[in-house]
């Protein structure tokens, strides 16, 4: 398993049925890059804590509401007029690498915050991953459990 946030989120996110569960939890409110760290802390064995939950929180929701959000609602926006408009289109394709490059960096900054935890523990059986997703657990509970299903295959 990668040691560093962004090559693990890159290698889970390529498994079966993981991109569509995350766009699904997304859909439901979840924000994908505190989702994905979720796992990755359940798969280093960092012992669930509520406080760092929250101190993931405090980070990962205003960088999502800032820059991610306005970045993908734009480039969702634009997908019609994109699709008969060549230069429109082609201002969105480096949109999405703009939004591409602004999760990365949440990643980058999630990565930094946990880095002094290094305790390891117990299996978390999803602890970091349930509380993370929030309200998008009750909405997209199947969406969940594929992220969970994936994280144990994992271990």
């Amino acid at each position: 398993m990668p040691s560093d946030l962004w090559s693990f989120t890159l290698d889970f996110y390529a498994r079966p049925g993981v991109e569509q569960a995350c766009l699904t939890l997304q859909a439901h409110g979840g924000n994908v890059c505190a989702l994905l760290c979720g796992v990755w802390l359940d798969q280093s064995d960092i012992p669930f804590n509520p406080q760092r939950a929250d101190e993931i929180r405090q980070l990962a929701t205003p960088w999502h509401d800032q820059v991610v959000g306005p970045l993908r609602d734009l480039r969702t926006q634009w997908k019609s007029a994109a699709s008969t408009d060549a230069e429109l289109g082609a201002l969105r394709e480096r949109l999405k690498v703009l939004e591409l490059d602004a999760e990365r960096e949440l990643l980058v900054r999630l990565q930094r915050l946990t880095q002094a935890w290094h305790e390891r523990g117990a299996q978390n059986n999803g602890a970091w991953l349930g509380a993370l997703a929030g309200g998008a657990a009750n909405e997209a509970p199947d969406a969940l459990q594929v992220l969970r299903r994936v994280g144990a295959e994992l271990a």
